[in-house]
């Protein structure tokens, strides 16, 4: 793994605490896991936290997923066939999973 590649997985890890941390903060108006933090009041950072955290939360959001494509792409293996390597196929014959031995009994009538 290169250096950029390990630079922008761990951005990509940061990010991703981040943003947990930031969906886990916020108050929906309801007591979710806002009201851990914040106990009851109304806002745990001020007057304005509402928009600031769904700000941040939509930027790291973006970001995140950003970087997930970038990470994929950065680390991307491509396997080459070398050259004078001859194909794998798959083998001609077929296999049968009835048995010769049951096929002749369930021939046979049944007699009583």
């Amino acid at each position: 793994m290169s250096i950029l590649g390990i630079i922008l997985l761990v951005l990509f890890c940061i990010i991703a605490l981040l943003l947990i941390f930031l969906v886990a903060v916020q108050d929906e108006k309801s007591s979710g896991l806002g009201g851990i933090f914040g106990g009851s009041s109304d806002s745990a950072f001020g007057s304005s936290t509402s928009t600031v955290l769904s700000k941040a939360t939509t930027i790291l959001a973006v970001l995140f997923m950003v970087l997930a494509l970038v990470v994929a792409f950065v680390n991307k293996t491509t396997y080459e066939v070398p050259e004078g390597t001859a194909a794998v196929t798959a083998p001609a014959e077929t296999t049968s999973w009835v048995d010769s031995a049951s096929t002749e009994s369930a021939a046979e009538p049944i007699a009583e």
